[in-house]
């Protein structure tokens, strides 16, 4: 599969916060709603920060296409910023499990969404998220294996990947991206960027 892919690239990223901020908003959301609704977010307030997220009003979210509860959880989130109740500058420094400890405390943040900003933001290498649909169907079509609603499958083949679980992972959902695999999705709002000719 990686020799059929060939070389990945996972774009950088600086702003925590807008990272997670755009993480929550694109939960539960196609990848294409999510990119339109992030859009406008950006147009209203150009850099998504706590103190940008904060001066908007409710009904300006709203018109942008942020749902109510997703308002309480970026607002929260900024506020959490604001008032110093989560440093965003030890994040990098703790281990994979504290950091999804951490952020998990915040309201909206589950353990996949923390997952994802170990991959994606911190840039761990060595991260498998079990409970994602895609990579579990898509380790299904890898390895041929018939038995897609056992649970344990992703975890079994996941053990024989460490410590790149994270390389693993990226190249499954690439293999979603292909349409390889039917019925999964990627991550809402992450894009893996081919490098030709590597």
């Amino acid at each position: 599969m990686v020799e059929r892919v060939g070389s990945l690239v996972v774009p950088e990223r600086a702003n925590m916060f807008e990272f997670l901020a755009k993480s929550l908003i694109g939960q539960q959301l196609s990848v294409k709603a999510a990119a339109t609704i992030i859009g406008r977010l950006e147009e209203l307030c150009r850099d998504i920060s706590p103190d940008s997220i904060l001066s908007l009003s409710e009904d300006e979210l709203r018109k942008a296409g942020v749902s109510r509860p997703k308002i309480g959880y970026i607002k929260g989130l900024a506020g959490l910023i604001e008032r110093r109740e989560l440093d965003f500058g030890s994040l990098p420094d703790l281990a994979d499990d504290e950091v999804i400890e951490s952020l998990t405390k915040v309201k909206g943040i589950g353990r996949w969404t923390a997952e994802m900003f170990l991959i994606f933001f911190l840039g761990r290498e060595d991260v498998l998220s079990l409970g994602d649909a895609g990579l579990r169907r898509a380790v299904c079509w890898l390895y041929e294996d018939g038995i897609k609603t056992a649970p344990g499958v992703l975890e079994r083949h996941g053990e024989k990947w460490r410590p790149y679980r994270t390389v693993a992972s990226l190249y499954l959902w690439e293999a979603v991206n292909r349409g390889h695999v039917k019925g999964s999705h990627p991550p809402a709002g992450e894009s893996i960027k081919m490098v030709e000719g590597e």
